[in-house]
């Protein structure tokens, strides 16, 4: 059942060849807050974790599991606004930096700059590249090299669980 698990894991990764920039006429990049000083961040407590996480934001943040492809909440969503850590509420990711992959999870083409950081990963046999929340160092999903051409070549491939968004209408924009 395990191999049939991966197999399926790494049929979806090589589905997302042909992928498209979802493209609107508003480009206006939105920002949102910076999460609280002090509160969850990288010397937070496995304990602590565990009362503020469902279990399976636990599974996917701290101990680096992924969801079901298909399966989350924001995969089709394309609505103004910004995707935040759902550990921390760090900012990772304008809402004008998603498009539509087929790959199963909700994809961006580049991360707000300073919020994440990135680690080699060579789990499950392949070498890739996870991409960690800069805050608190949640797991977010992994980043490759196979997004839009006309934008950054990169694809964000994001756990649904591992980010909440905030429409741009709730954000308190910085002029």
């Amino acid at each position: 059942m395990k191999k049939l698990a991966v197999l399926l894991f790494l049929f979806t990764l090589a589905a997302c060849q042909g992928q498209e920039k979802k493209t609107t006429t508003e480009t206006k990049t939105v920002t949102a807050q910076q999460p609280v000083k002090g509160k969850l961040n990288m010397n937070t407590t496995d304990a602590e974790w565990k009362k503020v996480l469902t279990q399976e934001q636990y599974e996917v943040l701290r101990q680096k599991a992924t969801e079901r492809p298909f399966t989350g909440e924001y995969y089709k969503k394309f609505d103004k606004g910004v995707y935040v850590c759902a550990a921390c509420g760090n900012p990772l990711f304008n809402s004008d930096a998603k498009f539509d992959s087929p790959c199963g999870w909700p994809s961006f083409d580049q991360a707000i700059k300073g919020s994440v950081i990135y680690k080699e990963d060579g789990s499950l046999g392949m070498k890739r590249t996870e991409v960690m929340c800069a805050n608190c160092g949640s797991h977010l999903g992994h980043v490759f090299d196979d997004g839009p051409e006309e934008t950054t070549g990169n694809r964000f491939c994001t756990n649904s669980v591992s980010i909440k968004f905030i429409p741009a209408k709730d954000i308190k924009k910085n002029k």
